[in-house]
C-alpha cells in the first residue's frame, strides 16, 4: 500500500502549438524552465506539441521525423539535468505508419510512449491506431495518458481505472475556427464525467487558439474543476497530486464501481 503522504507537482503548459518545430521548441523550453523554478516534477504539453497537428497547423502526417526525435532527445537530456519528467505530444514514424504519440520522458529512463487509439475522422485516414494502454509510473504514482478524442469513450478512462491509476492526463490539439459554445461544453462535460465515474483526477492540456474548445484544466475525482487557465494566453497550471484523496461521495461511488467492473453489480 501506498504512503498517504506522497506527493508530486505536476504542470500543464498551453501555448499556440505552431507547425514551426523551432517555435515550439522555443515555448517548449521556456516552459521547462518555469516549471523548474515552479519546482514542478512532471511536466506535460498538448497534442502534437512538437510538430504541430495536422491539417490545422501542418498539411499532414509527414514531419521532419529527425527533427522531432532531437527535440526528444534535447528533453531526456533536460530531463537527466533537472530531474524533471515530461509527457509531450508529436507525430511519430514507425515504418510506413504514422502515429499521433505521446511520449512520456523520465531521468534515467528510455523514453517510453502511446500512441493514440480512437482515430476519428481525419486521423483514420493518415494515423495507424496504437497498441499500447498509455499507463505509466512515476514517483509511486499511477498515471494514464489519454489523447484528445479518446476523451469521448468512457472504456479507455475505465481501463486505466482497473489498473488503478492515480491521474489521467488528456493531450488536446482542440480548437475550432469559429465560436461554438455548446461543443465546448462538451468537452469540459467529458473531462468531468470521467473523472467523476472513475473517481480520479483528470488533468488536460490544450493548444491555445482564439477558440480553444478544450480547457488547460484540473479536474477532481469529484468531477470539478478545481484550477483552469484563461483560454487563448500562454500559461503554466501547477497542481500538487498528493495520495488518492477520495471524498466521501467517491468511496460511495467506488465500491459500487468495483461491483460493476468485477460483474457483480445488479
Amino acid at each position: 500500500m501506498e504512503p498517504a503522504d506522497r506527493s508530486l507537482r505536476v504542470g500543464a503548459c498551453q501555448f499556440p502549438v505552431s507547425g514551426s518545430m523551432e517555435q515550439n521548441y522555443r515555448y517548449i523550453n521556456s516552459a521547462v524552465s518555469a516549471a523548474a523554478k515552479s519546482g514542478v516534477q512532471l511536466l506535460i504539453f498538448p497534442e502534437c506539441a512538437v510538430t504541430g497537428y495536422p491539417p490545422v497547423s501542418i498539411p499532414g502526417p509527414d514531419v521532419d521525423f529527425t527533427g522531432a526525435e532531437a527535440i526528444r532527445d534535447l528533453l531526456q537530456r533536460r530531463a537527466a539535468e533537472s530531474g524533471m519528467s515530461f509527457v509531450i505530444g508529436s507525430i511519430a514514424r514507425d515504418g510506413d505508419a504514422r502515429y499521433d504519440r505521446a511520449w512520456f520522458i523520465a531521468p534515467g529512463k528510455t523514453a517510453q510512449w502511446y500512441d493514440k487509439r480512437a482515430l476519428g475522422g481525419w486521423d483514420s485516414q493518415n494515423f495507424t491506431e496504437g497498441t499500447k494502454d498509455g499507463i505509466f509510473t512515476l514517483g509511486g504514482f499511477t498515471i494514464a495518458v489519454r489523447i484528445c478524442f479518446e476523451v469521448r469513450f468512457p472504456e479507455l478512462f475505465r481501463e486505466a481505472y482497473r489498473k488503478d491509476a492515480d491521474l489521467c492526463i488528456v493531450l488536446f490539439y482542440d480548437t475550432l475556427s469559429h465560436d461554438d459554445p455548446e461543443y465546448c461544453e462538451v468537452i469540459r462535460s467529458h473531462l468531468r464525467s470521467r473523472a467523476a465515474e472513475n473517481v480520479f483526477p483528470v488533468l488536460s492540456v490544450n493548444a491555445t487558439a482564439p477558440v480553444q474548445a478544450a480547457p488547460t484544466a484540473f479536474v477532481s475525482g469529484d468531477g470539478r474543476i478545481l484550477r483552469e487557465l484563461p483560454r487563448n494566453k500562454e500559461g503554466l497550471l501547477v497542481w500538487d497530486l498528493t495520495g488518492r484523496e477520495i471524498s466521501e461521495s467517491g468511496k460511495r461511488r467506488k465500491v459500487w464501481i468495483d461491483r460493476f467492473v468485477n460483474g457483480a453489480g445488479r
